[in-house]
């Protein structure tokens, strides 16, 4: 049976795919992290990235068809969820859901428009061309000063809060997503399953901390030029 035909299939197809795009924003958390380095950390790893010519863009290009797939099947899973549920059963099954179960969609639709602003902010460097990397002179490397954008972006007060609201909507989104990646295949039964949930949650809350921490303590001027 073609994975794409079946709930099972586009369920299966969500899971691998959110599995894979949690494998990448692990790495990207691990690289923005070195902005606590400096210029010499954040800067020569992004001069290490420019280094790798089409690679990159090739691995862009694979990273947005998986994310493509999840919110494609994401959606269409939670139409089909709301017509198939009867009004009176989705009310008792709501007093048995968690936020995080419930808001899926609309989380998964804010990471969504988050992740198109991120692309615009530090990517394509248009939002705030007068701090992007491209207009900022070199740094003492003669390497482009990603640094230098990076602090004076989460130094503006709107700009730190799309980051912080956006990495809240994706700690809601693992919250859920990582046990459900776990029940999906059918590992969380018997007494694993209150294991998964809470585990799910350590890990979401990891994520958290570790991605809002760069634009607060940047804000908070913890992290200066």
């Amino acid at each position: 049976m073609h994975l794409t035909q079946s709930t099972v299939g586009r369920k299966i197809l969500m899971a691998v795919t959110g599995l894979l795009l949690v494998g990448f924003i692990t790495m990207h958390l691990l690289g923005n992290l070195s902005v606590f380095a400096g210029p010499d950390g954040i800067n020569a790893y992004a001069e290490h990235l420019k280094s790798l010519g089409p690679l990159v863009w090739v691995f862009r290009l694979i990273m947005l068809a998986l994310f493509a797939v999840h919110v494609t099947f994401g959606i269409k899973l939670s139409m089909e969820n709301r017509a198939a549920t009867p009004v009176n059963y989705s009310i008792k099954k709501r007093m048995k859901t968690t936020f995080s179960s419930e808001s899926m969609l609309y989380t998964g639709l804010i990471i969504l428009a988050f992740l198109i602003y991120h692309l615009l902010h530090f990517t394509v460097q248009i939002t705030n061309p007068e701090i992007s990397a491209a207009k900022l002179p070199l740094d003492a490397a003669m390497r482009p000063d990603v640094f230098s954008m990076v602090v004076l972006s989460f130094q503006k007060v709107f700009i730190a809060l799309v980051y912080i609201v956006g990495m809240i909507a994706l700690f809601l989104h693992l919250t859920h997503g990582l046990s459900s990646f776990v029940q999906t295949f059918g590992w969380n039964n018997g007494p694993s399953h209150d294991k998964v949930t809470l585990g799910g949650k350590l890990v979401a809350v990891v994520f958290l901390l570790a991605y809002v921490a760069i634009p607060v303590l940047i804000l908070a001027r913890f992290v200066n030029i």
